[in-house]
């Protein structure tokens, strides 16, 4: 039953990332090679002309995510979260609430259907399909805590470039926003994360808004610690008038500073986080080897002579 299940569960696998290849990379591929590229590559084109078509699971997702009751405040502390993850889109906190219900009931079905396989005690039953169900609600949360502080790493380790790039810009005679716009469009390939954050404020400097209140914009939106000291500094030096470029240099100079200074405290840190691992797993391994031989022949000639002491 087991080796059934464990089939069953790898072809499903395989299955379901066979499809993703094909929905994501084989057929888009084939769709641009016919088409002679990509003419297109802006993201507000991409909204404009209503996003790309959405799959029936994805529609279904959605669907299901509409129907459950969401109070304001958690809808807003989700939406803040995908977008710290790069989900922008308007239905991201919809299907975001859809997988939840879909995993948990989908783990449910799961649980309840294979708990006499798993265990024969009527109490661990009960207990593996309500651990069951709220992994599957809770699961999604984790996941997109992991996603959004993988972005951040990946924003804060590409700030020094951008800021180095950036600096290049303004030496050269661009003013604070054409340089920005530069950066991020220089950077669409290397650094994918902050090109689309500085492509974000450079269309909300264009749609009207203040710099500060884009820049502003750019640190709520990120959650980035990094950014938001880049975001006041560039307030401060366009208020009282400093120097952008001094001030940028400074910042990564800075930057790069934290960054060796991190990897010297983790390096530091290396010889206490060995301790625990070598008291459980090498030392008594090494026990084992260095006394293993002694002990053995202490079994072999000692208690048989301790033995015959006892008898005479």
């Amino acid at each position: 039953m087991a080796i059934f299940v464990s089939a069953i569960l790898f072809l499903s696998l395989m299955g379901a990332v066979t499809l993703f290849g094909y929905r994501r990379y084989v057929r888009p591929g084939r769709v641009l090679d016919q088409l002679g590229g990509m003419t297109v590559t802006s993201e507000s084109a991409l909204i404009a002309s209503g996003g790309p078509q959405q799959s029936v699971l994805v529609r279904i997702t959605q669907h299901i995510g509409e129907k459950v009751p969401i109070s304001p405040q958690d809808v807003s502390v989700a939406r803040q979260f995908l977008v710290a993850a790069g989900y922008r889109s308007e239905t991201a906190v919809r299907i975001y609430y859809g997988i939840k219900v879909l995993l948990c009931v989908g783990l449910l079905i799961l649980a309840f259907l294979f708990r006499d396989v798993v265990t024969s005690n009527p109490v661990l039953r009960m207990v593996l399909v309500v651990a069951a169900g709220l992994a599957g609600y809770f699961g999604p949360s984790l996941v997109l805590d992991h996603l959004v502080s993988a972005r951040q790493e990946r924003l804060k380790l590409s700030l020094p470039d951008a800021l180095d790039l950036m600096v290049v810009c303004v030496e050269a005679g661009l003013g604070l926003d054409q340089a920005i716009r530069s950066v991020s469009e220089e950077l669409r390939l290397t650094h994918k994360e902050i090109s689309e954050e500085l492509g974000l404020v450079t269309l909300e400097m264009r749609a009207g808004k203040r710099r500060a209140d884009s820049l502003k914009n750019l640190a709520d939106r990120t959650g980035e610690a990094e950014l938001r000291k880049l975001v006041a500094i560039l307030i401060q030096a366009d208020r009282f008038g400093t120097s952008i470029s001094d001030s940028l240099r400074t910042h990564s100079d800075f930057m790069r500073v934290r960054r060796r200074q991190e990897a010297e405290e983790r390096a530091a840190k290396v010889g206490v986080k060995l301790v625990f691992p070598i008291f459980f797993f090498i030392l008594p391994s090494m026990l084992i080897v260095a006394a293993g031989p002694g002990l053995l022949q202490i079994f072999k000639y000692l208690f048989p002579l301790m033995k015959n002491f006892g008898q005479q």
